[in-house]
C-alpha cells in the first residue's frame, strides 16, 4: 500500500472551485455560450469534487452545487413564459436583465461567502491510504 497526502492548500481550492466557476459563469451569464459550457462542465467539477475523500469539502461542493443547479433548474421552467415575461418586463433587455440581476444575487453573495469561509477554515494535510 502507498500513502498518499492531500495538502491542506489542495483541499481548500477543491472547496472552493466550484463557487468560484459558479460565479464566473453566473457573472458573465449575458455573454450566453459561457453559462452552457458551465454547465457541461460543472458536472465534472461536481462529480469528481463530491467524492473527494475530506467530508467538509464534499459539504462546500454541495451547497453550491444546491445553489447552482436550483437556479439553472428554475430558469428552465421560468423561461418557459418568455413572451409573457417580455410583456411584463417591457421587452427583452428587460427581461433579460431581470433574469440576469436575480441569478447573479442567488449565486454570487452566497459563493462569495463560502468561499471565504473555506478560506478560514483550518485544513489539515489528509493522509490516504492507496491500493
Amino acid at each position: 500500500m502507498s500513502v498518499q497526502i492531500l495538502s491542506a492548500k489542495s483541499q481548500m481550492r477543491a472547496a472552493q472551485l466550484f463557487n468560484m466557476l459558479s460565479m464566473a459563469a453566473i457573472t458573465l451569464m449575458p455573454a450566453f455560450p459561457v453559462l452552457l459550457l458551465w454547465i457541461a462542465g460543472s458536472i465534472v467539477v461536481y462529480s469528481a469534487s463530491i467524492c473527494h475523500p475530506n467530508p467538509v469539502v464534499r459539504e462546500y461542493v454541495k451547497f453550491g452545487g444546491y445553489r447552482f443547479y436550483g437556479l439553472i433548474g428554475s430558469l428552465l421552467v421560468v423561461l418557459t413564459y418568455t413572451n409573457e415575461l417580455k410583456r411584463m418586463f417591457g421587452g427583452s433587455l428587460q427581461m433579460w436583465l431581470v433574469i440576469w440581476l436575480i441569478s447573479f444575487l442567488v449565486v454570487v453573495p452566497l459563493g462569495l461567502r463560502d468561499i471565504w469561509r473555506a478560506s478560514k477554515e483550518e485544513w489539515r494535510d489528509l493522509r490516504m491510504e492507496t491500493p
